[in-house]
């Protein structure tokens, strides 16, 4: 039987994720053992590396064959990364939320093609909201000006109604 082919990533044992990162995993008596998923495939490499002397194989199905010892192959490998029940429950939180947010964004489609005009009501709202606060920054700055210029005042020094002389009034933020 010839040599199994290096995958894209260059090495046995490793595939390269959707997610840029490196999965290793070594087939044995019938089972894929998983290895782990690592920043690097040279990393990967190493963990398969190791595997492979544990299981006993021959050197030329290495991806590092100038490795002499288990013990020095199990050196240069990463630590395994271990899956506690913290990290599982962690896992499903967020998926659980990933579901409710999907399932959201599906019912607003839904609601969005069944009733066009409340969504339309929905921007007219927001808009009209938008320009009634414009237009009151516009007043509340029209009357700190006119204090400003009045010499009986009857607003104090402190006065924090002063700050609107420095309201911008053509921004739609607030």
């Amino acid at each position: 039987m010839p040599p199994r082919r290096r995958g894209s990533s260059g090495f046995r044992g490793v595939r390269v994720r959707p997610s840029g990162r490196f999965y290793a995993e070594i087939r044995a008596g019938g089972f894929r053992l998983t290895l782990g998923t690592y920043n690097t495939p040279e990393l990967a490499a190493r963990a398969y590396d190791a595997a492979a002397w544990r299981f006993r194989r021959p050197r030329r199905d290495m991806n590092f064959p100038d490795v002499e010892l288990l013990e020095e192959a199990e050196f240069l490998a990463p630590a395994p990364c271990l899956v506690d029940d913290e990290d599982r429950r962690r896992h499903r939180h967020v998926q659980r939320r990933i579901s409710i947010a999907a399932h959201d964004e599906q019912l607003m489609r839904q609601w969005r093609a069944q009733f066009p005009n409340d969504v339309d009501n929905t921007d007219a709202f927001f808009a009209d909201l938008r320009a009634q606060r414009r237009s009151n920054r516009r007043h509340r700055r029209a009357v700190a000006e006119f204090e400003l210029e009045n010499p009986n005042t009857t607003w104090a020094e402190n006065d924090p109604r002063w700050d609107d002389i420095w309201t911008e009034t053509t921004s739609d933020d607030e």
